[in-house]
C-alpha cells in the first residue's frame, strides 16, 4: 500500500484514514520515529500489556551452540 502525503509548512503530516484504521491508531497515541538513510518509519508505541501473546505459536526449536542452554 502506498499513499502520498504532503509535509506542511510547519513540518506536520497527516496519516491517511485507511492507515490509521488498519493499524488501529488513535489521537494522542505516541509514535516512535526511526530513520534509515533517507527513509523515515513511524512505529506505534504499544503497552507491554497489549503485546501479551503476540508470539504465541512461534517455534522454539532453533539450533543452539553446545555451550548454550
Amino acid at each position: 500500500m502506498t499513499d502520498l502525503i504532503t509535509l506542511s509548512p510547519k513540518f506536520q503530516v497527516a496519516i491517511p484514514k485507511a492507515v490509521r484504521e488498519r493499524l488501529h491508531l488513535h489521537a494522542g497515541q505516541k509514535l516512535q520515529i526511526v530513520t534509515y538513510g533517507d527513509r523515515i518509519e513511524l512505529v506505534p508505541q504499544r503497552s507491554i500489556k497489549s503485546m501479551r501473546g503476540f508470539l504465541s505459536g512461534i517455534s522454539t526449536n532453533v539450533p543452539r551452540d553446545e555451550d548454550r542452554l
